[in-house]
């Protein structure tokens, strides 16, 4: 799955849904207590319905699972090829008309979204059950609404991102930030379009390390349950982070109008030492490079692991599904060990359950279960949509040369007037 799965709905209709908050409609509590299903007590259905991303692979994947399940509980489930794109507005629609799934899946960051729409079922699943999941991916689905903090789904797919490079060109693997620097001052020629290493001037997706390992951070408060009024972007660490992010920049390093395409276009040319990039890469960088291509966890920056923003996909339960427990069942049963590892090899996407992603034989998305360790969740409140443009421009405008303290300080002034405008301060 490529990045933007994750991040498209960042800036989509947040007014609209912000303003819908307070309009949740009161939400009954889950009776399941998560795994097993008790047929006389919740009803044992003909058949239940869940909305499965639309790409080729993963759609297999799904099909395959839920003929698995319907030979174990003899429920027949329709697999309903969705985008994910397009599941919340038709749910708004469909739900409560009763033509809904019962299952849906979302990335995370759109969890305060969901909630606010009053779409998806806070659960309540086992404690022995969630240890089977890894607890970043957990944090992720965890969200708090109304003055309570719930799980609001059952983690399916995790993301984060590290350092592919280029085996001819830098033949240690790079463990430190130094060593990308060092990458780029002896392996940059760029009068033949030949590069240390390269990295997207303007995402603040993949550049959050820089500032998070000197101690900024996103919103204040716990992971779902956010202080929007807190924002830790133009700290001292955020000023650090800013300094060291901006020397990789300038005469003979990185170039300020680098784009995403060229820098997948020159590193699969074998022009490029070391990229950054998550696991939606891995196929078009084996195919063009093969053997040559290594990934490492992000280096350390500030003497600690890197610690990168992971991005999860959740199976969601519908709240208007009249059956929410055996739904629930259904998306535990699609997570556990088995059938995470047959979606793993047919999709390719990483796994949640912790036996299932240590269990990964490939040396590249082995490598991704390290760095997920010392991710944290890309924040799922709302207001998360009004920090990416700001930061996107004052990294292009550190790059470019200027004061790193003036930049990140206006950056976060626009991002509480922006939150504030949007209604989303209150």
């Amino acid at each position: 799955m490529k990045k933007k799965t994750f991040l498209f709905s960042f800036g989509l209709l947040l007014v609209l849904l912000l303003a819908l908050t307070g309009c949740a409609p009161d939400r009954e509590q889950p009776s399941n207590g998560g795994g097993s299903t008790d047929e006389g007590a919740a009803g044992k259905p003909e058949e239940l319905t869940i909305w499965a991303n639309d790409e080729e692979e993963q759609l297999q994947a799904m099909e395959e699972i839920a003929a698995k399940y319907e030979e174990k509980e003899g429920i027949k489930v329709n697999v309903v090829a969705k985008s994910m794109l397009e599941q919340i507005d038709e749910l708004a629609l469909a739900g409560p008309e009763g033509k809904g799934p019962d299952l849906f899946i979302q990335p995370h960051d759109r969890i305060g979204d969901i909630v606010a729409q009053g779409l998806a079922q806070p659960l309540e699943i086992e404690e022995s059950t969630q240890e089977s999941y890894s607890q970043v991916s957990l944090d992720a689905v965890t969200y708090e609404y109304d003055g309570k903090t719930d799980l609001y789904g059952v983690p399916a797919v995790i993301e984060t991102y590290g350092i592919f490079y280029n085996k001819d060109i830098i033949t240690e693997k790079p463990s430190t930030i130094d060593d990308l620097k060092a990458a780029i001052k002896q392996h940059t020629d760029s009068s033949q379009d030949e590069y240390g290493f390269l990295m997207k001037p303007n995402d603040f997706y993949f550049t959050y390390p820089f500032f998070k390992n000197f101690g900024a951070y996103i919103f204040g408060g716990d992971v779902g349950e956010y202080d929007i009024s807190d924002v830790g972007l133009a700290n001292e660490g955020a000023i650090k982070g800013g300094e060291l992010y901006q020397s990789f920049f300038g005469k003979g390093m990185i170039p300020a109008s680098t784009t995403t395409d060229v820098i997948d276009g020159l590193f699969t040319e074998g022009k490029v030492g070391a990229v950054i990039n998550g696991p939606w890469s891995i196929p078009s960088y084996r195919e063009a490079l093969g053997d040559k291509v290594g990934f490492v966890p992000f280096p350390e920056i500030n003497g600690s692991p890197a610690t990168t923003l992971v991005g999860v996909k959740s199976w969601m339960v519908s709240y208007f599904s009249e059956n929410k427990e055996w739904a629930t069942d259904l998306a535990l049963f699609i997570t556990d060990e088995a059938n995470q590892q047959t979606y793993f090899e047919v999709a390719g996407e990483l796994p949640t359950n912790t036996s299932a992603l240590q269990s990964i034989e490939d040396p590249i998305y082995a490598a991704f279960s390290e760095q997920i360790e010392h991710g944290v969740p890309m924040p799922s409140t709302p207001q998360m949509s009004q920090v990416w443009e700001p930061m996107n421009n004052a990294l292009q405008f550190l790059v470019e040369g200027e004061d790193p303290e003036a930049v990140l300080t206006e950056a976060v002034e626009y991002i509480h007037s922006n939150i504030e405008a949007s209604g989303g301060a209150q």
